[in-house]
């Protein structure tokens, strides 16, 4: 309001009142709706406009232009995924500061003169400076404040993170189960509004842990099972570890906090039961199996997100094991895994209702028909004979009299899709 005043006396006189409509108050709740959510920015939009209101002569009409702008900025707030969308949200916000001064006239029945039209451009040109302030603002927010915004996790999601490429050359089998983690939890966030994106880049770090003994988790196995030779405590305490040490690396590459929050609550204090079990046996009676030796230390999830990562961490790694991957046994492992983990009381502590839970194993399911999705047939080539189920094509003697096929076609025809 002051600046304005400057630029009027400087002007030589400009219609004060004009001047005000250059104040970009929008850019508050913008920047609300950004790092603090739709709530706070709708609150901050309110308080900024009857403020403003106040400052300017109690002026209704300016309160009621600053509080549409606003509360559209605050309404919009979680689609900035990307840096057009505020471009956007501005432009927005020019035509509908423009729109709402041409009313104002309008209904005080003014007749236009040069001064009142050139009221529309700058209350135009007042939508486009919250675009200045927003895209000057916002990058000196993110590293001072840190705030986990939507624009952060793309950058996050960026498969050249340091972390990411270090997993997908010591850990591969750790990173492509990730990956498939991270297609199945941000679906099951989608389908119960949760954050599907604070769901996906979860999914991506939450095994990180693993870089430093990738050998020791079935995914990443060779021929050789390094947990043969271990007894089944010492297994245990080296799969437990992963976490701690998942936690280590993403505070020392300064990852936030929702994203940590993944990676120690992403088993919970579920049961590891391979080798309980094997102790148990080992120990006869089971007297000296001790439950909570086998547990991961927690927390169970806290949000949400945590808790569908948890579910499709389980539906993913489970999925591996089946031999008939129809629709129905994926359904069966689906809903028993749920179930399980349910009882368990791992989803305690997560916002996550029974009508939650059938959606996201809907989600689940979507997800995994693509996956294991069955190939067609294709006919086979003279010369060619299809051996097994896994599509494999092998070379058949020629009948007496046929044409033998061309090399080109033994190295690329004829595989299935």
């Amino acid at each position: 309001i002051r600046l304005a005043q400057e630029i009027s006396d400087i002007s030589g006189g400009t219609e004060l009142s004009a001047l005000y409509l250059m104040i970009p108050l929008a850019s508050a709740s913008m920047l609300a709706g950004i790092l603090l959510g739709r709530s706070t920015a709708i609150m901050m939009a309110v308080m900024s406009s009857v403020v403003a209101g106040f400052l300017i002569s109690g002026n209704i009409r300016f309160t009621v232009l600053a509080l549409a702008g606003g509360v559209y900025a605050a309404i919009n707030w979680k689609d900035y995924r990307h840096r057009t969308s505020i471009l956007f949200v501005g432009f927005m916000i020019a035509i509908a500061n423009a729109t709402l001064v041409f009313g104002f006239h309008m209904q005080a029945g003014i007749h236009y003169t040069m001064a009142h039209w050139a009221d529309l451009p700058l209350a135009f040109v007042g939508g486009i400076v919250n675009i200045i302030v927003v895209s000057a603002v916002m990058p000196l927010f993110e590293a001072v404040f840190k705030p986990t915004t939507d624009m952060k996790l793309l950058e996050l999601s960026d498969q050249n993170h340091p972390l990411l490429r270090q997993l997908v050359v010591r850990a591969p089998g750790t990173y492509h189960h990730s990956l498939l983690v991270g297609n199945l939890a941000e679906e099951a966030a989608e389908a119960v509004n949760a954050n599907p994106l604070l769901a996906r880049v979860g999914a991506y770090f939450h095994d990180i842990g693993k870089i430093d003994k990738p050998e020791y988790f079935i995914e990443n196995q060779g021929p050789v099972n390094r947990h043969d030779k271990l007894n089944p405590s010492m297994s245990a305490l080296i799969l437990i570890s992963h976490v701690k040490e998942g936690l280590e690396l993403a505070r020392k590459h300064q990852l936030p906090k929702e994203i940590c929050d993944f990676i120690c609550q992403h088993h919970g204090t579920s049961l590891i039961r391979y080798f309980y079990e094997k102790a148990k046996e080992q120990c006869g009676d089971g007297s000296d199996a001790r439950e909570e030796v086998f547990r991961y230390p927690g927390p169970r999830p806290q949000t949400r997100q945590a808790g569908i990562m948890m579910l499709a961490d389980m539906v993913e790694a489970a999925s591996r094991s089946l031999s008939d991957t129809s629709p129905a046994r994926l359904a069966g492992l689906v809903e028993r895994i749920v179930h399980t983990a349910f009882s368990d009381g791992q989803l305690d502590e997560c916002d996550l209702t029974l009508r939650h839970l059938s959606q996201i194993q809907e989600a689940f399911l979507r997800v995994l028909a693509g996956i294991y999705h069955h190939r067609v047939v294709y006919p086979e080539q003279p010369g060619f004979e299809r051996k097994g189920t896994n599509g494999d094509i092998r070379h058949k003697p020629a009948k007496e009299g046929a044409a033998q096929p061309r090399a080109v076609e033994q190295a690329g025809g004829g595989g299935a899709g």
